[in-house]
């Protein structure tokens, strides 16, 4: 498959069957650039252009669905800073990390923080209280939720929307 001259972006991708391995081979082969949360084993981010993103889909139909646009129905482009950060707090929290399925717009209330110290120090997110501990909740938005361990409230700083 190759990829035409187009911007390249990040995609989501929900994997069937157990399936991931031949598409992270096939991707591997490709030279294209993926992300696979260790606790999401059904999900993969792809950074590609959107022609690659078809061929791969009409290749592997059977084996994967592209979450779209609700309106265009293309495939969402997931922006850059909101990869980077889940993929930050997806690879440095492994212990304490919690998968919390499908972004939800009760993950988005409150206030937007930054975490300014810790492992977590840059991530950004939502601050939220689950089991009685002070979490912060990564998202990308329409795809997925994760929520880190606790992070002290001295820890955290503001941001603007």
């Amino acid at each position: 498959m190759e990829a035409m001259s187009e911007e390249v972006r990040w995609y989501a991708v929900k994997v069937y069957y157990n399936r991931m391995t031949l598409l992270r081979e096939q991707l591997t082969v490709d030279g294209v650039e993926f992300f696979i949360p260790s606790m999401i084993t059904s999900l993969l981010f792809v950074h590609t252009t959107t022609s690659y993103l078809t061929q791969f889909v009409d290749v592997y139909h059977d084996r994967l669905w592209v979450y779209r646009d609700l309106v265009s129905n293309k495939p969402s482009a997931i922006p850059d800073r909101e990869m980077e950060v889940f993929i930050f707090v997806c690879t440095a929290g492994q212990q304490g990390l919690s998968y919390l399925g499908d972004d939800k717009p009760e993950y988005h209330k409150g206030d937007r923080v930054r975490v300014t110290e810790g492992q977590f120090k840059g991530a950004e997110g939502y601050i939220k209280r689950i089991k009685k501990d002070r979490r912060l909740i990564v998202s990308i938005r329409g795809v997925a939720a994760v929520a880190t361990a606790y992070i002290p409230p001295q820890f955290l700083e503001t941001i603007s929307k």
